[in-house]
């Protein structure tokens, strides 16, 4: 059950990042949760496996903080990848022209 809390959690964390960071129009609306939601159950079985007890404070902070770093940093990362792209192919497409096709 507690997993459940806790994809919950990282689910949030990961709406949270989209709506909050700049760049949301370079990706889809549910890859940013959807990070946030595996990188919190994925921590969270990971610390069980390494023996963290569930209703320790720990393993909660540590899972959902996991969660928000890498929500917030595919948010970044690809957002700012996507735009620079999208400069690049308008830069490419001013020089050489739209090409026709017949």
């Amino acid at each position: 059950m507690e997993l459940l809390f806790v994809a919950l959690g990282g689910a949030i964390l990961g709406l949270a990042a989209r709506y909050l960071l700049p760049g949301r129009d370079f990706h889809g609306a549910v890859l940013v949760p959807a990070v946030g939601t595996a990188v919190a159950s994925a921590a969270w079985v990971a610390l069980t496996w390494l023996g963290w007890k569930w209703d320790g404070g720990w393993i909660w902070w540590v899972a959902l903080g996991l969660s928000a770093a890498a929500s917030a940093a595919v948010d970044i990362l690809l957002s700012r990848r996507r735009a620079q792209a999208d400069r690049e192919l308008q830069q490419r497409l001013a020089k050489n022209g739209v090409p026709h096709h017949a």
